[in-house]
């Protein structure tokens, strides 16, 4: 075993053959990193005692056609990476691969299967959160029970999202289910934002759609407002499927939600999934029109923070009014998001 350093030296001076003489007349210099380049006689000497050879130098010819098929092979890996792969290290790659999958596979972004809810509609396909301006908001309410069968289906996607993340997994039963809590209404803003059409203000959830054409009034503009404006916000950036996921993971592993435990371990896996999530965008994105994308999204993960903060508190005194809410979704918001 050599280093690059001697293995130059011993190359340059085999093909220059070169005999150099020991400036200080003993040939016994002691040779280390430090003073390696004050004696070639002796560096020389050295090298020989290692055991390195003339004959095993590569020629010129040999060492070119070697860079031509690294160059080759490089060449050939890239052409074979699947999109997006360009400039990420395969740590981070299996990262995005186990996370796009675990979304797939527990986002039903068709709705098929969100069935036996409460409160279907007439027509079965379009809900209209506006109330008439002589009714004090009492179809609103009444639609609550349906928005609670909605979000504890995706509740219940989120979860199942959760457990397939293997570096979740590994985490005490204790932590997982403090991130969960604090997470759960932020990541179900998240994946609502891939359905939602900012053209017609339309969450478009397969044969059903959910329109807002006036948050005016009470606690509709309380509650829908924000969240609107934090769609329209999302969407404007016209994320890839791989940085939603990776703002997904970014959400659910927040060290500082109540509860959580292994702080530091959590703070760790919430770093790896952001710089991930920068080097996607800096190797996938065109420069310099997107130099400023990551920071973006990471504004907007705090401006969630404080909507899915706020939503919660209103969400429970509506509750205490008028009971609506499943028996997940009270599990879930028992523990207020900080």
């Amino acid at each position: 075993m050599t280093c690059e350093g001697c293995k130059g030296f011993f190359r340059r001076a085999m093909k220059r053959n070169a005999r150099p003489r020991c400036p200080f007349r003993k040939g016994t210099c002691e040779i280390t990193r430090k003073t390696r380049r004050q004696c070639q006689a002796c560096r020389l000497r050295k090298c020989l005692e290692s055991g390195m050879r003339k004959e095993m130098i590569m020629s010129d010819a040999a060492v070119e056609q070697r860079r031509a098929l690294i160059r080759r092979k490089k060449r050939e890996r890239t052409e074979t990476q699947p999109p997006g792969a360009k400039g990420l290290t395969e740590e981070q790659l299996m990262m995005i691969r186990e996370l796009t999958t675990a979304q797939m596979n527990t986002f039903d972004s068709t709705f098929i299967h969100f069935k036996n809810f409460r409160l279907r509609g007439e027509d079965g396909s379009v809900w209209n959160y506006k109330p008439p301006a002589d009714n004090g908001g009492k179809e609103i309410f009444s639609l609550l029970p349906h928005i609670a069968d909605v979000s504890t289906y995706m509740f219940k996607g989120i979860i199942n999202f959760a457990k397939v993340i293997s570096c979740f997994r590994d985490l005490p039963i204790e932590d997982q289910i403090s991130l969960l809590k604090g997470a759960a209404f932020e990541l179900c803003q998240l994946r609502f934002n891939t359905v939602f059409n900012a053209e017609t203000r339309t969450w478009e959830c397969g044969r059903l759609s959910y329109c807002v054409e006036d948050p005016a009034g009470g606690f509709q503009q309380l509650l829908l407002e924000p969240v609107l404006k934090f769609h329209y916000m999302l969407k404007k950036l016209q994320l890839h499927k791989e940085e939603y996921v990776l703002m997904q993971a970014i959400s659910l592993f927040s060290p500082d939600r109540p509860g959580v435990v292994q702080r530091l371990v959590v703070d760790q896996l919430q770093e790896q999934f952001a710089m991930t999530l920068k080097a996607y965008i800096e190797f996938n994105r065109p420069q310099p029109a997107h130099r400023f994308l990551f920071l973006k999204i990471m504004a907007i993960l705090t401006e969630l923070r404080s909507i899915s903060a706020e939503h919660t508190q209103q969400l429970l005194r509506i509750h205490d009014v008028h009971p609506f809410a499943t028996p997940l979704m009270q599990e879930l918001f028992s523990t207020t998001n900080a």
